[in-house]
């Protein structure tokens, strides 16, 4: 069974920054990329960044593009998103998510398999 855990959200003043970890059980981690979505009240889930298996692709969607840092340690089974220089804008709930072996990553949320709870980040102005 997949399981999808994020830790590190919280409340942070704007200029701050926060690391979220995703552990990851009940896949061989190394051949799994690892994609990370947020998504705000009333809005639609929106992509964030995503790290293929291989760890050699990064991509980043827009508004986070310059702040947002993609990691993984696969001695850890563990994805990371670093976020840095964070805005009231980047406010929502964060979410991990991952797709089958060797799945290549994608922008588009519905092309991922599994998914984590989700932890709250608050960004203060």
């Amino acid at each position: 069974q997949v399981q999808l855990v994020e830790s590190g959200g919280g409340l942070v003043q704007a200029g701050g920054s926060l690391r979220l970890s995703c552990v990851a059980s009940g896949v061989t981690f190394s051949t799994h990329t690892m994609g990370w979505f947020r998504q705000a009240p009333g809005k639609e889930r929106e992509f964030v960044s995503y790290i293929h298996w291989s760890g050699a692709i990064t991509i980043y969607g827009d508004s986070v593009k310059g702040r947002f840092t993609i990691s993984r340690d696969n001695a850890k089974n563990t994805a990371y998103l670093q976020m840095n220089g964070l805005k009231p804008e980047d406010t929502a709930v964060y979410y991990c998510a991952t797709g089958g072996p060797r799945y290549g990553g994608s922008q588009v949320a519905g092309s991922y398999d599994y998914w984590g709870q989700g932890i709250q980040v608050t960004v203060s102005s």
